[in-house]
């Protein structure tokens, strides 16, 4: 698999090390989050026409928000890398790499493991896959349509 695409292979890993970045540094070493959240959210707040999206917003709802964000390339990537008929390989290893990361997160100084960012990063896993699967749908049809003609 990982000779087959060198490019996406090397793209995939340095995203993880990237993940692993923002999620397993020590709290002390690492940027307020929360901060970048909170003055994104004010300065969203200033424009009038986004009142209607920005009045449902928190610091919370961003950084989850954030989390399934983080996760969406993820899921596309592992899902070209495994392939479309094995799309529930790309899933399940995204739910034990985010599974691990809050495990791992217990033992980092300064890091909180929250069982809700679970949930979000493989919501993001979900969302990337599906995306993936819409977008190579079109060669996915190609392929088939050759195999049987």
């Amino acid at each position: 698999m990982l000779h087959r695409h060198p490019f996406l292979s090397a793209l995939t890993i340095g995203y993880l090390g990237l993940v692993g970045l923002v999620t397993l540094t020590p709290g002390s070493e690492q940027p307020d989050y929360s901060g970048l959240a909170a003055r994104v959210l004010a300065r969203l707040q200033r424009y009038p026409d986004l009142a209607p999206l920005t009045s449902r917003l928190s610091v919370e709802r961003v950084e989850f928000l954030a989390n399934i964000a983080l996760f969406v390339p993820l899921g596309v990537f592992l899902l070209l890398l495994v392939g479309s008929r094995l799309w529930w390989v790309a899933l399940a290893a995204g739910v034990v790499l985010t599974s691990m990361i809050e495990n791992v997160q217990r033992s980092i100084p300064g890091r909180v493991s929250d069982p809700r960012d679970v949930a979000a990063n493989s919501i993001g896993m979900v969302v990337g896959i599906l995306l993936a699967l819409v977008l190579t749908l079109p060669g996915t049809l190609r392929r088939r349509r050759e195999r049987h003609a």
